[in-house]
């Protein structure tokens, strides 16, 4: 942060029509992570970007604002990945990156997922957790630990983003999509440089990708598919999907086309999701071997994470490999196949029960 921000006179600009600098970005979202900024000014800021468009220099402001307030992981291996979505595409679909999330670490690709509850679904990253018998747990030392011994950590938002709860009434209230709906996937705590990106607006992408490269990832794909029934933050059969990508210092642009998995067309419908309970039973489901679209969806997406994890490259010459990107599936297959992506969820319960009873003993 260069200075402390002058609020009123950062959304009086914005209100004009200006586009604010990197820096006075971070000092406008500094001041409100602070709680600097009076909840009618908020709201006056978050709606004139959003009838105006946010712009990219104003997002790179925005997340390096957010990053200096949240609560890191220590001791993260190098290689950590994060698979999330932004949310807000409104398709209420199953929990597709929670349950890639345990394929991965079935594979013994560390994991670090980043979730929140539910917002635009019925049922969000830490709601299906939570019926899995994986409730949040606001601890950074032992989810550093089950990172480094079991490849996986789920990251609840709010334990890692207190300050976030400044704006969460105005947010609320608003009812529409800001620019906080970009920034949790973006400010991941356990600061992997590694990550598997859904969007839920195509414009985006590209933003996103270089605000990432700017604060020093490696490997980032964000996506944004179509569907039958309009835009998704994930890679799915009911449509192709555009991809923007951060690989070896270099961004590209692909198109995803689902036909190379070798799989026919099956609308967004086929993986519709209910609330946490019937969530969390199609996840267990999944894990036991079930076959049908949730398992197709979810392998689309593995694969594509395996590559960005750099244990399976997919990109051949700028595009999409097809022979390389069913070998991918072929291996988040037998991650649920072998039972390795079960024994991961069975690890992370085990983990947290066995801290739940060594807590209460110390009380």
């Amino acid at each position: 942060m260069t200075e402390k921000a002058d609020f009123p006179s950062l959304l009086r600009r914005v209100a004009d029509g200006s586009i604010l600098t990197t820096d006075d970005a971070e000092n406008a979202f500094s001041a409100i992570m602070a709680g600097e900024v009076e909840p009618a000014q908020l709201a006056a800021f978050l709606t004139a970007l959003k009838m105006r468009g946010e712009a990219a220099d104003e997002l790179t402001g925005a997340v390096q604002a957010v990053r200096r307030y949240m609560t890191v992981l220590p001791d993260v291996p190098a290689d950590t990945l994060d698979v999330c979505g932004t949310g807000g595409d409104g398709l209420g679909t199953l929990n597709v990156s929670t349950a890639v999330a345990f394929v991965l670490a079935g594979l013994g690709i560390p994991v670090a997922k980043h979730g929140n509850r539910a917002l635009s679904s019925r049922s969000g990253a830490t709601d299906v957790l939570e019926k899995l018998g994986v409730p949040p747990i606001d601890d950074p030392a032992f989810q550093s630990a089950q990172l480094r011994e079991n490849h996986l950590a789920f990251l609840a938002a709010p334990f890692h983003h207190p300050a976030m709860r400044h704006a969460a009434p105005v947010r609320k209230a608003l009812g529409f999509r800001t620019l906080f709906n970009l920034l949790g996937p973006l400010c991941n705590p356990a600061q992997v440089q590694r990550q598997l990106i859904g969007v839920f607006d195509v414009r985006w992408c590209e933003p996103v990708v270089r605000t990432l490269a700017s604060l020093g990832s490696t490997h980032v794909w964000a996506v944004h598919g179509t569907t039958d029934e309009g835009g998704s933050d994930e890679l799915t059969l009911a449509g192709s999907a555009e991809i923007v990508s951060l690989e070896n210092g270099t961004i590209n642009r692909m198109t995803f086309d689902p036909s190379i998995a070798g799989m026919s067309f099956t609308p967004i419908s086929a993986i519709r999701g209910g609330d946490s309970n019937a969530n969390a039973k199609a996840l267990t489901a999944l894990l036991e071997g079930v076959h049908g679209p949730y398992r197709d969806t979810v392998l689309l997406n593995a694969a594509a994470a395996i590559h960005v994890a750099g244990r399976g490259n997919i990109v051949h010459n700028g595009a999409i490999d097809a022979q390389a990107f069913r070998n991918n599936m072929a291996l988040a297959a037998r991650s649920i196949d072998d039972g390795h992506a079960r024994t991961a969820l069975e690890r992370a319960r085990i983990a947290i029960a066995s801290l739940t009873k060594t807590n209460a003993g110390l009380s």
